[in-house]
């Protein structure tokens, strides 16, 4: 059985408290880092990543160990209702990660769902990098 994977590009990364919090943790194993392709946007209290052709957005992928408690909590985290997705903050998609070992997987991944405003765009597409610089 293929295993659920999770990418995480923002505060659902190690080096934030919100896994823990949420009591994620022990429901999923960290497998190593890795990018999608997509675009980062800085939110303010958040990232957003956006589907994007040639672009890097960096992150971590986690195994599900128990996903379906994982994913319904990860939805309301992440303002995803799978049955009002055009009201959704975010939605998720199966999406290619590469992960720094050189394979590729399929993991959820969240992508922002709302304009974008004047946010601006993090470049590096690391979220981590760009708070250390801000």
């Amino acid at each position: 059985m293929v295993p659920e994977l999770a990418f995480f590009y923002g505060t659902l990364m190690t080096g934030f408290d919100r896994r823990r919090r949420l009591g994620m943790d022990s429901r999923m194993s960290f497998r190593g880092r890795g990018w999608i392709e997509g675009a980062l946007f800085d939110l303010g209290l958040y990232p957003a990543a956006i589907p994007a052709t040639g672009r890097k957005v960096h992150g971590e992928v986690f195994e599900l160990i128990d996903p379906q408690a994982v994913l319904p909590a990860l939805d309301e985290v992440e303002g995803y209702r799978p049955d009002a997705v055009d009201n959704s903050l975010y939605v998720r998609r199966k999406t290619g990660v590469h992960l720094e070992d050189g394979t590729e997987a399929e993991a959820w991944v969240y992508f922002y769902n709302a304009p974008l405003g004047p946010a601006p765009r993090i470049d590096s597409g690391d979220y981590l990098k760009y708070l250390k610089v801000r």
